[in-house]
């Protein structure tokens, strides 16, 4: 009964989910890779994960597409159609992958909300000014709101809550081409080479190996929302049309849009700076002025983002209060509830998310750098939720044969992007380890 979502408030919470931060990251993908290998490799991720995400699509219910059992999760999902450790495996893939994300937007908000008052020191002052200031009363600020909102009791309830959040998303992304278009021509023509950065001043040949593969990391990070595709598709109201049509639907619309975006984001925000583009195209001060205009950009981020981590963070409040719920059904401490608008009132949820919300922000000022972080989220995360489980539970349901045409081609997909997953890993580790040996914890 609950169920009221349609194909544009899936798309909605697909493109909440995609065009997240990490779109501000592919300038400095590109620019490790280059103009050929940049797009080429961008394009690529887009195909492997909209085709994977609908073989996931199928996989909402066991049986009958539109009358077989409903799976409520992902681990739902893995649990009918492979059962055993498989389940365990893919709920701490899953779950650790959610955690991660939740940590980094909080690093990314307060990149963000610091960008805004550098913004307006350096127009204030002048670009000699260091303007420093510290990311972590940000990272509070933004847990207190994330406090409130994550009380809003499940995914079905938040859908205004991400089409506010897509909005902001095509509002700094918008931005962010636009200074991008208006730096190449002011450089008056295109940065950039066919190979990417180049190897010499500042960068050695193993950096320039691990810089490259963390560029895959991000990208993948950029396209990820695997994790919560299962999720999302449990908000579609009842067939017809059967909700892996409708999630298919809104997944060909999301995938569409946001890899034109990227594409136009990445490319633009490389050719306007070339090897020196940031790992935040907004953030990392390419664009001193306007700074009216940045610091619309960053607001627009900030609210994003403060949507995005409901989306990626309910499935976590999910699971952990039905397992709750189901292990403690006479307990009043859980089950009593009061609504107040879209938000429920427990004191269970109250005290239980809110530790949750505190604990990712503590992480999030333990590290804040913004780019290895996702690099390596995306890494870890691409080949098992995106790729592995997909692949193995079409051909479970569907009863593909393993040495037909189809069943080899699926198998060396999902080995081809096992490859890539711990190529971008081990770029991204490499690269977290440098950052760790200049930085102090809580320093922000």
């Amino acid at each position: 009964p609950r169920r009221s979502g349609t194909f544009w408030t899936a798309s909605a919470h697909i493109i909440t989910a995609v065009i997240g931060s990490g779109v501000l990251s592919l300038a400095w993908a590109i620019a490790q890779l280059g103009w050929v290998a940049g797009p080429a490799v961008m394009l690529l991720f887009a195909a492997v994960i909209y085709y994977t995400s609908t073989l996931l699509a199928e996989c909402y219910r066991t049986g009958d597409p539109a009358t077989g059992k409903r799976n409520y999760t992902y681990m739902d999902a893995v649990r009918s159609n492979l059962g055993g450790p498989k389940v365990i495996f893919c709920g701490v893939i899953q779950y650790a992958n959610l955690v991660g994300v939740a940590i980094g937007y909080t690093i990314a908000s307060s990149i963000s909300m610091r960008a805004i008052r550098r913004a307006d020191c350096f127009h204030a002052n002048g670009h000699a000014d260091p303007c420093k200031s510290s990311s972590n009363p940000y990272m509070i600020l933004f847990g207190l709101v994330q406090i409130v909102f994550s009380q809003i009791p499940d995914f079905d309830q938040i859908w205004w809550l991400s089409i506010v959040a897509a909005v902001m998303s095509f509002t700094y992304s918008g931005i962010g081409l636009s200074l991008g278009i208006t730096q190449t021509i002011s450089n008056g023509g295109i940065k950039g080479s066919l190979t990417g950065i180049s190897i010499g001043v500042g960068i050695t040949a193993t950096q320039k190996v691990w810089r490259s593969l963390q560029a895959f990391g991000d990208i993948a990070f950029a396209y990820s929302f695997s994790n919560i595709l299962i999720e999302i598709q449990d908000t579609i109201r009842a067939p017809p049309p059967s909700e892996a049509k409708v999630m298919k639907q809104a997944t060909r619309l999301s995938v569409a849009t946001t890899t034109v975006f990227y594409m136009l984001c990445g490319c633009m925000g490389y050719a306007a700076f070339g090897d020196a583009a940031p790992d935040n195209l907004l953030t990392g001060f390419g664009f001193y002025e306007p700074f009216w205009l940045l610091d619309i950009a960053n607001v627009a981020i900030v609210v994003h983002l403060v949507g995005a981590y409901q989306v990626f963070c309910q499935p976590i409040f999910a699971f952990v209060e039905r397992w709750a719920a189901s292990t403690w059904p006479d307990s009043v401490f859980i089950s009593r509830e009061f609504r107040v608008g879209p938000f429920a009132l427990s004191v269970f949820r109250l005290t239980w998310r809110s530790a949750f919300v505190c604990l990712t922000t503590v992480f999030a000022m333990l590290l804040p750098f913004f780019g290895n972080v996702v690099g390596l989220l995306g890494a870890v995360s691409f080949w098992p939720l995106t790729v592995y489980f997909p692949v193995e539970m079409y051909i479970r349901q569907r009863g593909v044969p393993g040495r037909s045409t189809q069943g080899i081609c699926l198998r060396m997909l999902s080995v081809g992007c096992l490859i890539v997953s711990i190529a971008a890993a081990a770029g991204s580790i490499a690269n977290v380890i440098e950052a760790l040996k200049v930085y102090k914890p809580f320093s922000g």
